[in-house]
């Protein structure tokens, strides 16, 4: 029978779309400084393609500044060509040591286009959920079939579950307009 177990597992599901939405919304570049800008670069390093964070601590000790200090400093060549061909449109400074990322303060069109870029994510987040949801319901359908639930514990069920995604999309909603704030702000 379907239980709470089942309307659970929905939330888990929901709850990691949310989770995946809000680290590509962090991947977004704003005027503001943040250490979550250079997680999706991959540095060709030691033969292989390896995440930045992997190779290097990334620090934000300006509004305006990232510094990134790799724990091999042989391989800081590489680190600072993976940022700089990076679609980020940012210029690294080598001084040897670390490297100095300055964040550029963005134009009011740039600005647009990255909240068009935001709210793009939050669609996709949407649509994740929503799928979450209509899968659900055909499990539920399905299982009404085979266990022989009754009718009206099926449209119980279906309620709940439409509640449930009623709530993440609010969060999500909430998510992208902070984001979207963010981005306009600076």
């Amino acid at each position: 029978m379907i239980d709470d177990q089942f309307l659970e597992e929905i939330d888990l599901e929901m709850e990691a779309a949310l989770e995946h939405c809000a680290h590509e919304l962090a991947m977004v570049r704003t005027g503001r400084a943040s250490a979550a800008l250079l997680d999706g670069i991959h540095v060709e390093a030691y033969e292989t393609r390896t995440p930045l964070r992997q190779l290097a601590n990334v620090t934000v000790p300006e509004a305006r500044l990232l510094v990134v200090q790799p724990y091999d400093r042989s391989i800081m060549h590489h680190i600072e060509k993976a940022i700089s061909a990076s679609e980020l449109g940012l210029t690294p400074n080598n001084d040897g040591n670390v490297i100095r990322i300055a964040i550029p303060p963005l134009t009011e069109e740039r600005r647009k286009d990255l909240v068009k870029v935001a709210r793009g994510i939050g669609e996709e987040g949407r649509v994740a959920i929503r799928n979450v949801r209509r899968k659900s319901n055909e499990d539920l359908k399905k299982s009404k079939d085979d266990q022989h639930i009754p009718e009206d514990d099926m449209h119980s069920m279906i309620e709940k579950i439409q509640k449930i995604t009623d709530d993440f999309i609010k969060k999500l909603d909430q998510v992208v307009e902070d984001k979207v704030e963010e981005i306009m702000k600076f």
